[in-house]
């Protein structure tokens, strides 16, 4: 911990010391499309553009107030959040709304914004110049306060005066991503951020010279947290690059850690996939990623397959399978609770599944049959304590056991905005067997071994037939690995009951070259035998993704397939982050409302 991290409080007091220490540092560079740097930002030149906005709403007498933070990828969001920490103004970072597709992105804003209750939305003038659009969609939206802050003149920022924030203020509300719930505002204070980035700084032996580069939302706690706070934090470099940018072509996203030399860079299982599927050796040639220390993978299941891919794909490129760093966290956490060792490989425990559909841990070897490798996500981070209960006594579990995974931290938050009956729930769970608490339940299910957490899913996606405990995200990798049709990261198995009985339901993506102009679209069959043939598909061609489905799920997990759903692509409903929906999705099978390709009974 540097001195200046050692004794200020605040993330306002923070920033404040940065600037007048070193005003031209850099502290952010933004490639505009993944590529081209357009911008960055100096310690002095954001504190100046915090200074300017915080004004700006001390004018509205705004402190304690909520502001909506609508803004696309770049430096304006940083200075707009920073600018409601220097006015005492709690941010809510969300992602701009699809003025395109306002049915798509609407109804959660609208959710969000009844919640929150926001005085403010602080956008840029180009969104601002659209907005009459969304009213329509959302009239509410009208009666708030709506602030172009890269309108905001400099020479404001000498009429801000220091809102005197202290350590338990609330610096912003983080929305949950919806995945298995309604969106909650998780309340997370300034204390909080610098706790949970001090971690950071420890786990990943942080120096002024590290870089890191991201292409996370902003709005997402792994985007803003370790993205955006963290390197303020320790006093290093950070990288940004729009989302989309490394989604259009995930070799950016490497690109830019080799051109950048940068140390740090991660993001969910899912991106290491795409790299390892997507980038082309000619695109492999000229990348170093020998700078590359820590390769964080969180935010869903770490996949060993995925990591034992990528670290193939890219040895040649001087890629180590010790830069991996698995780690967990959460948003109701700030962010990290886990990691490991930097100098270590990712820890692996390969048990038995029938003992793990069970709640339990066999060890096998990789030979053995019908078995599942878990990748450990390290250890409890300083001052945090992890305990596996059951979900049900809320006693404490064996070793070896599966169970709801708690955690006790001063990185732990204040709870849910307005929802003070979940957050004792949620916030404030102790141990029935022994009195120890309190503990914030995670909603997550795992098991301790040596004390490395090992994570195995999430409580309430659980799929239980025949008495056994089926994890979705292990049958949604044995869909995707069926057929060469099914895209990546876009099915979702869940459950239904059917005459007392609880049926399996898989819906995949397709990729487009098989998708049937419209055969079978939306339930309704016609004879397409002319598209098809003049595209070279066939509802055949469906039939045998299909079957290649159930037989993959048949083999691999003894369970049968009730139904597949095949799905055009984009069908599948996906939070701002990218975490399919279990829950939307399982919704609109039951109501019919899945853009069906073909659906097989």
């Amino acid at each position: 911990m540097s001195r200046t991290t050692a004794k200020v409080s605040t993330l306002v007091e923070l920033l404040r010391s940065r600037a007048l220490q070193q005003p031209e540092q850099r502290i952010y560079a933004y490639l505009i499309d993944g590529e081209i740097e357009a911008a960055h930002l100096t310690r002095g030149a954001l504190d100046r553009q915090a200074r300017a906005v915080g004004a700006l709403l001390q004018s509205y007498r705004a402190r304690g107030e909520r502001a909506l933070l609508l803004y696309p990828a770049g430096l304006e969001f940083i200075s707009a959040f920073f600018g409601c920490l220097y006015a005492g103004v709690i941010a809510v970072p969300l992602p701009p709304p699809n003025m395109a597709q306002p049915q798509r992105t609407v109804p959660r804003l609208r959710t969000i914004a009844n919640d929150a209750q926001p005085m403010f939305v602080l956008t840029t003038s180009s969104i601002l110049s659209k907005v009459e659009g969304l009213f329509t969609q959302a009239p509410e939206l009208r009666t708030l306060h709506w602030l172009a802050t890269d309108k905001a003149v400099g020479s404001a920022a000498d009429e801000w005066q220091d809102p005197a924030v202290a350590a338990n203020t609330l610096a912003l509300l983080q929305y949950t991503s919806g995945s298995t719930a309604v969106p909650r505002g998780v309340m997370v204070s300034h204390e909080n951020l610098l706790q949970n980035s001090a971690h950071i700084s420890r786990a990943f032996e942080i120096t002024s010279e590290t870089v890191s580069v991201t292409w996370l939302p902003v709005f997402h706690d792994m985007g803003l947290t370790n993205g955006i706070v963290q390197p303020l934090y320790g006093g290093r470099q950070c990288v940004l690059m729009p989302p989309q940018s490394f989604l259009q072509r995930p070799a950016r996203w490497l690109q830019a850690i080799s051109r950048y030399k940068a140390t740090i860079s991660g993001g969910p299982n899912f991106a290491y996939e795409m790299c390892a599927r997507k980038i082309t050796a000619e695109q492999r040639d000229g990348l170093d990623l020998s700078s590359w220390k820590v390769a964080y993978n969180g935010a869903e299941p770490v996949r060993v397959d995925t990591l034992k891919r990528f670290a193939a794909a890219f040895s040649s490129c001087g890629f180590r399978p010790s830069f991996f760093y698995p780690c967990y966290g959460l948003a109701e956490a700030t962010l990290i609770v886990s990691g490991g060792l930097m100098k270590d490989e990712p820890v692996l425990c390969t048990t038995r599944v029938a003992a793990l559909e069970h709640n339990g841990i066999a060890e096998a070897s990789d030979a053995a049959q019908n078995v599942r490798t878990l990748v450990g996500c390290g250890s409890a981070m300083p001052d945090t304590k992890i305990v596996v209960a059951h979900p049900e006594s809320m006693t404490a579990c064996a070793p070896d056991e599966v169970g709801e995974i708690w955690v006790s931290s001063p990185s732990v938050t204040q709870g849910y905005w307005n929802r003070p009956e979940e957050t004792k729930g949620i916030f404030n769970a102790y141990l029935a067997d022994t009195g120890e608490g309190p503990f914030l339940r995670t909603g997550d299910l795992g098991f301790l071994r040596d004390g490395e957490l090992f994570v195995t899913g999430r409580l309430k996606d659980l799929i239980i037939i025949g008495g056994r405990n089926l994890y979705p995200n292990d049958i949604e990798f044995t869909v995707e690995q069926s057929h060469a049709a099914v895209r990546s990261g876009c099915c979702v198995a869940f459950s239904v009951d059917v005459t007392d009985d609880e049926r399996l339901i898989v819906a995949a993506e397709v990729e487009r070259r098989y998708q049937p102009e419209r055969h079978q679209l939306n339930g309704e069959s016609r004879d397409d035998s002319h598209a098809s043939s003049q595209n070279g598909r066939s509802p055949a061609d469906l039939d045998a993704v299909s079957r290649a489905i159930r037989r993959a799920v048949a083999e691999e997990h003894d369970v049968r397939v009730h139904a597949v759903v095949l799905l055009k692509a984009g069908s599948i409903p996906k939070t701002p982050s990218g975490k399919v929906q279990r829950r939307v999705c399982e919704a609109r099978f039951r109501d019919g409302t899945l853009e069906q390709c073909a659906k097989s009974e």
